[in-house]
């Protein structure tokens, strides 16, 4: 599902279901020594998934910790991105050279619990859910937005070091499978333009993705996501 919204630079790995025995590396152990067991599994496969995409590209095996915000700790010189839900997990990477950051979200297909919107959309973002689901009413709009969010969340942190709410990002759909989102935070790292990504819905998952291409502008200004449940921007 992640292959086809990514470019040919980027390795991506996803299964779904969670295959027996997999090991854990290096500091990855201790993180999760205490996580329930559904915790364990999805915290274990998905860096299964990175090593075998990092594998694409000639690195590792090497442990992947959670670092700062859980944001997942690469070797140098990959840029990268996880996510995991329901009987989903995908890892996807890329070398610096190829793209600056790299964000993927996939989430149930459902629609958001009663109240979630409300936290993660403005207005005008409800307001044009609303006008899309008229020519696409089998899309989930409102759970789409929240991961596309998510995804550019992941593109963000990596690049600023500095947390982006739900709110700060005002989102933008196209039917053709693109997205735009411009963020209101400003920061010399993030691209002027704000960031562009792309989505797709097959059958029970809908999944999102947000590339920054090498040659980015040094100045620019954005919006933010708070973490809400449902989804995890740590892995």
């Amino acid at each position: 599902m992640m292959d086809g919204l990514l470019p040919a630079e980027v390795r991506v790995v996803e299964v779904f279901h969670d295959p027996p025995g997999l090991p854990l590396l290096g500091a990855e152990a201790e993180q999760v020594r205490r996580a329930v067991d559904k915790r364990r599994r999805e915290y274990t496969t998905v860096r299964w998934c990175a090593r075998r995409a990092l594998a694409g590209l000639g690195v590792g095996p090497v442990p992947i910790p959670r670092g700062e915000r859980g944001a997942p700790q690469w070797p140098d010189r990959i840029v990268g991105s996880m996510t995991h839900c329901q009987g989903y997990r995908a890892a996807a990477v890329a070398r610096d050279t190829d793209l600056r950051a790299l964000g993927i979200d996939a989430e149930e297909h459902l629609p958001l619990p009663d109240g979630v919107l409300g936290l993660v959309a403005s207005e005008g973002e409800r307001a044009h859910l609303a006008e899309l689901a008229r020519p696409r009413p089998d899309v989930h709009w409102d759970r789409l937005l929240f991961s596309a969010k998510e995804s550019v969340y992941k593109a963000w942190f990596p690049l600023t070091r500095r947390w982006l709410g739900h709110e700060e990002a005002e989102l933008a759909f196209a039917v053709d499978g693109t997205f735009t989102a411009r963020v209101l935070l400003r920061d010399p790292a993030v691209p002027a333009e704000g960031f562009t990504g792309r989505w797709a819905v097959d059958g029970v998952l809908a999944a999102t993705v947000v590339t920054v291409p090498p040659t980015a502008p040094a100045r620019g200004w954005t919006r933010s996501l708070r973490a809400t449940r449902p989804g995890s921007r740590g892995v």
